[in-house]
């Protein structure tokens, strides 16, 4: 069975493990026990998780701690829409404006590729109405430049912009390709 918890937990305490100290790692993922509480809801965990976070680490930590915490859940199926894409037109505007990446969410806008969800992705959220910070939400971020990294062949810088789960009506990301072939 497929554990969001404790994927999140373990891709946690790596990120967090790889900055500092399996001790801080631990303080920050399990707070002052081990392991899941049955009693403990998932949202309730993320809120506590990333309070201890916040508190430990600096703001652009915070974010690539949480974007190094992305699940990889169904890249491959998302990676080949997204060669499909890339091999159906011959620029980014061509991309952006493909029924399929509309249809996926993507669009282009002045020149940059933008993504957006009407619903959180994000299965651990499904309870919560709001965030008192983008600190979670990071982690949708990452995934995005894993994606777009392997789709594209170069660097992509990945910005969020707007967040369901922090008051706004989409989540939407800003995709900049660095090196792409096109323009």
């Amino acid at each position: 069975m497929f554990d969001i918890r404790k994927m999140q937990e373990q891709a946690l305490f790596s990120a967090i493990a790889g900055r500092g100290n399996q001790d801080t790692a631990a303080e920050i993922v399990y707070g002052k026990r081990e392991g899941v509480s049955s009693e403990e809801k998932d949202w309730d965990w993320v809120k506590e998780t990333m309070d201890r976070l916040e508190a430990r680490f600096p703001k652009d930590q915070v974010k690539s701690i949480r974007m190094d915490c992305q699940c990889g859940y169904a890249m491959e199926e998302k990676l080949q829409l997204l060669h499909e894409l890339i091999a159906a037109t011959g620029t980014l505007t061509e991309f952006g404006n493909h029924p399929k990446a509309k249809a996926a969410g993507m669009y282009v806008y002045e020149g940059n590729l933008f993504l957006q969800f009407y619903f959180c992705p994000c299965p651990m959220l499904a309870e919560v109405d709001h965030l008192g910070s983008d600190s979670w939400c990071q982690c949708t971020t990452g995934y995005s430049k894993t994606l777009f990294e392997k789709a594209f062949g170069c660097p992509v810088e990945v910005e969020l912009l707007k967040s369901i789960k922090m008051g706004d009506e989409v989540c939407l990301q800003k995709i900049t390709p660095k090196e792409a072939d096109w323009k």
